[in-house]
């Protein structure tokens, strides 16, 4: 496998080619490192990666875009990098730092400055017009880049990398669209290029020969107008002599956003012939980016050809261990270690080795094994299993697919919240202490969801006896509902793996299986976790009116709609777009409404909004904002709506054949009626309050911690 071979970077001798690509985390409190981040980054060292690159740190005092910045300049960052770096070399990992300046994609909210950039060219999401800088500037600038790069030699780290890419003044300087100067920092390309050649200059002469420096381009803005690839390609080119390797990218951090972090809607490897086109130029290593969620599609860029080096950020977000498999086996125990101390500089460095730990090779289910009904005669007393015994499943660790839903990464952190994940309750929480586990209990888990699983799974990791019951014919819930829908099979990965999980773990899974209160009483579970979902909420307005169904209906196929289709939406997230996109792709006329002042408001949040008002274009569905329903009729063959717009006050009826709702969930919490007064009975998800995915997962993950 191309992905578990070494490679030379510089002074760095990598133990794979798995790159932990530089992302934020929001995790700094004061500009400083936290056991946080520390914690984060070590994780993920620990379980493979070959290279760990952390997120940016800002060169500059004027620079400061977001609260949870890290501030580089300071030297008060000093001690937690080391700490940080501390953590991450005793797994055997080189970590670098990105320095960055953001320069006109930064903001005055925090600095209380006017930002600077290259020209007074407005960023289209800020739209704050910066300060051109001056000469004299460029070179604070530049000492500023060489400054930070000083601290973290001092700080143990292996090297930077420097931001051209994503939110960068240096980019800013490369690009056309946003340099416009006439002095010898601006036109022809060379001109352009000298402010990066000038910071790649200091920051080697503050680093010395024996760390890394490297840079991450831009290969298309995605802008009209923007860096087209081939002056890319020539600026790797002319950067070549200063640098060690070149890191790749697409898109700018505000314009195309979603173009960086693209959501399942995009096939793995779609930004992979910036890199291809950057390696058939240089010499240095060059690694290649592009939504990689399986290792599959990471070894397939290096095989073809298309880099040398993979970035792969969510999926090991999701999974800690994504990397593992690309591991040595760990020494037997008998065996003295081999293992040194990491010092990653000397050629001739000892990798760390680790065990595989997820996956077939290690006797876990490949997706799609059939589920296990009812239990056989001899299932051992009460229907609980025996817990697994020490050196068995529960001590192995079960991976979880990233399903490129950025609900939980990208959008939170671009709400300025601390970054977690949908799939991996522990993400963005790896410093908080688990609490001790308080021994082998019984617990019924009701609902085979991705709550239920959640906690089936967790708590069979703590070592208690797990039954879930699911009343369906399988496992899955509302996620496999929704994994129906166009372009969102991915999330399926979710509670296939957390089933995977589940019986790798000896949680027993009964399909088909009704809980009610005699059932539990006739179990006796110690605990009892009920994650029993909900259903489609009913508008007062629809009550008594057939041809108005949930989008629940549409996907589950208890309903059909055809010709025209109002599809009301007043939760303004996936479940509406995605069906609009099914019964357009039928043939039906679809119009969504909704009540707020933008259509599928929160899908701007996850970065698939721009996508979609593509797509909903050419499928010819219509968007309505700001309308409100009063009433519907049934026709003969339709409805009457009664609709109210919000900016004029206007009233007016409209007739469709169908009108499909998205509206707040119903909780299904009858089981919990019933057993309110039981000790040890526990909600998650849906039952509790519906919201999504990742707060059903949250919930279970926090309940079965406690048990």
């Amino acid at each position: 496998m191309r992905l578990a071979e070494p490679l030379r970077v510089g002074p760095l001798r990598l133990r794979n080619r798995l790159v932990f690509s530089a992302h934020l985390t929001n995790a700094a409190v004061d500009g400083l490192v936290t056991d946080q981040h520390v914690a984060y980054y070590a994780a993920r060292a620990a379980g493979g990666a070959g290279l760990v690159i952390t997120e940016e740190h800002s060169v500059r005092p004027d620079d400061h875009p977001y609260e949870k910045l890290i501030r580089g300049w300071d030297p008060a960052v000093v001690p937690g990098y080391r700490r940080l770096t501390g953590a991450v070399h005793a797994h055997g990992v080189p970590v670098l730092a990105q320095l960055n300046h953001n320069g006109g994609q930064s903001s005055g909210m925090y600095s209380r400055r006017p930002v600077v950039a290259p020209s007074p060219v407005a960023d289209p999401m800020f739209r704050e017009v910066p300060c051109e800088i001056t000469t004299a500037g460029i070179a604070e600038l530049v000492e500023g880049y060489a400054l930070v790069a000083r601290h973290c030699v001092e700080g143990g780290f292996d090297g930077v990398e420097l931001q051209c890419s994503h939110a960068s003044i240096l980019r800013q300087f490369l690009s056309p669209l946003t340099n416009h100067r006439t002095d010898d920092y601006g036109g022809p390309l060379e001109n352009r290029v000298r402010t990066v050649r000038e910071a790649l200059v200091a920051v080697r002469a503050a680093v010395g020969p024996d760390r890394v420096v490297g840079v991450r381009l831009c290969g298309d803005e995605g802008i009209p107008g923007g860096t087209p690839l081939d002056e890319m390609v020539r600026t790797a080119r002319l950067l070549e002599p200063h640098i060690d390797y070149v890191n790749t990218s697409i898109g700018v951090a505000t314009a195309t956003l979603h173009l960086i972090e693209a959501s399942m809607h995009v096939e793995p490897g779609y930004a992979l012939p910036i890199a291809a086109a950057v390696r058939r130029a240089v010499s240095v290593p060059v690694v290649g980016v592009g939504r990689f969620t399986a290792r599959e599609h990471a070894e397939r860029a290096l095989t073809e050809g298309h880099c040398d080096l993979v970035g792969v950020v969510r999926a090991q977000i999701a999974d800690p261990t994504f990397a593992a498999p690309l591991l040595p086996p760990a020494p037997a125990a008998s065996a003295p270690s081999q293992v040194q101390e990491s010092h990653v500089h000397e050629p001739a460095v000892q990798q760390r080795g680790f065990p595989v730990l997820w996956g077939p090779e290690r006797g876990f289910p490949e997706p799609g094994v059939p589920e296990r009904g009812f239990p056989e005669p001899g299932v051992p007393e009460r229907g609980f299993p025996e817990p697994p015994r020490r050196g068995g499943p529960s001590e192995r660790r079960s991976g979880q697919a990233c399903i490129g839903c950025n609900q939980e990464c990208v959008g939170r952190v671009g709400l300025n919240r601390s970054l977690q994940c949908a799939v991996n309750p522990r993400a963005g929480r790896e410093a908080v202490p688990l609490p001790a586990p308080t021994g082998s209990r019984r617990v019924l888990v009701v609902g085979g969801g991705p709550g239920g699983l959640r906690a089936a799974a967790t708590a069979a990791e703590r070592g208690h006896r797990v039954l879930l019951c699911e009343r369906s014919a399988a496992t899955g819930g509302q996620v496999a509902l929704a994994a129906s829908a166009p372009g969102r099979a991915e999330l399926g990965h979710l509670t296939r793996d957390l089933l995977a999980r589940c019986r790798a773990l000896g949680v027993e899974v009964r399909t088909g299986c009704e809980v009610d209160a005699d059932l539990v009483r006739a179990l006796a579970p110690d605990a009892v976790v009920l994650a029993t979902g909900a259903g489609p909420g009913r508008p007062e307005w629809a009550r008594g009116v057939d041809r108005v169904v949930d989008v629940r209906d549409v996907l589950a196929g208890r309903a059909a709609p055809t010709g025209s289709v109002l599809l009301h939406d007043e939760v303004g997230d996936h479940a509406a777009t995605s069906v609009a996109e099914l019964l357009a792709a039928r043939g039906c006329a679809v119009r969504i409404s909704t009540p707020a002042m933008v259509a599928a408001q929160y899908l701007g949040t996850t970065l698939d909004a721009e996508m979609f008002h593509r797509r909903a274009h050419r499928a010819g569905i219509a968007l309505d904002t700001d309308r409100v329903v009063l009433a519907a009729t049934a026709r003969p063959d339709g409805v009457l709506v009664r609709v109210l717009e919000h900016t004029t006050g206007a009233v007016a009826d409209v007739e469709h054949d169908w009108v499909v709702t998205a509206v707040p969930a119903e909780p299904r919490d009858g089981l919990w009626t019933q057993l309110r007064g039981r000790p040890g009975v526990h909600r998650v998800g849906d039952c509790l309050a519906p919201r999504s995915a990742g707060a059903a997962v949250r919930d279970g993950d926090r309940v079965a911690l406690v048990l």
